[in-house]
């Protein structure tokens, strides 16, 4: 079921995150981390080349409402993304009358291995479905992209199945896996993470 979601006035804040709309001012960080090379190609995007690609996108993010810019608060830097998109799961018989929607990801470089995209994304999860009123969430990841699937396995994602997927930017097919999370799944699964580790944020 097609749904919208308008994250324009919509601020979260983690123990070290502030999920929040794109503004202007933040092209040079999103520059910054999407000029690396290896970063957008695992997400299905090249790498920025020049900042004029990077104001490409910034415009977008800002006209679509639907990108959360990722602030670390220690230095008050952009550094990635956490989009709410339309799901491959509308097309599906068991699925099509859910409202659903798939979250899509881009970390700096500079931050992997620190389990800060695990701490976003569930403070984008649980916005879906306490606010937006989502029955499900979705995800995906190319086959060989293992640090994508680790976080969307901490998220208690199912995995549905693999399919072939073509990043029109990369011009080449990928295998993707893709995954979903049912409001419920997501509720059994943070009371279970809370009875395993009481401190677990």
């Amino acid at each position: 079921m097609g749904v919208q979601i308008d994250i324009s006035n919509v601020v979260l804040e983690t123990e070290r995150l502030v999920l929040r709309s794109w503004q202007e001012s933040d092209l040079q960080d999103l520059f910054a981390y999407a000029s690396v090379p290896g970063v957008g190609e695992m997400a299905g995007w090249s790498h920025h080349r020049t900042e004029e690609d990077s104001r490409t996108v910034l415009k977008r993010f800002m006209e679509q409402k639907d990108v959360f810019a990722i602030v670390h608060k220690e230095d008050g830097k952009v550094i990635g993304s956490l989009g709410i998109h339309g799901s491959w799961a509308n097309q599906e018989p068991e699925y099509r009358d859910l409202r659903v929607k798939d979250l899509g990801f881009v970390l700096s470089k500079d931050y992997w291995g620190q389990g800060l995209m695990p701490e976003a994304a569930r403070a984008v999860i649980n916005y879906c479905f306490t606010k937006a009123g989502l029955d499900a969430l979705t995800c995906g990841h190319f086959v060989h992209n293992n640090r994508s699937r680790r976080v969307i396995e901490k998220l208690g994602f199912r995995y549905v199945k693999t399919v072939l997927l073509h990043a029109e930017a990369l011009e080449r097919m990928f295998e993707t896996e893709c995954y979903i999370l049912l409001r419920e799944q997501n509720s059994q699964f943070q009371t279970a993470g809370s009875r395993l580790n009481p401190q677990s944020t």
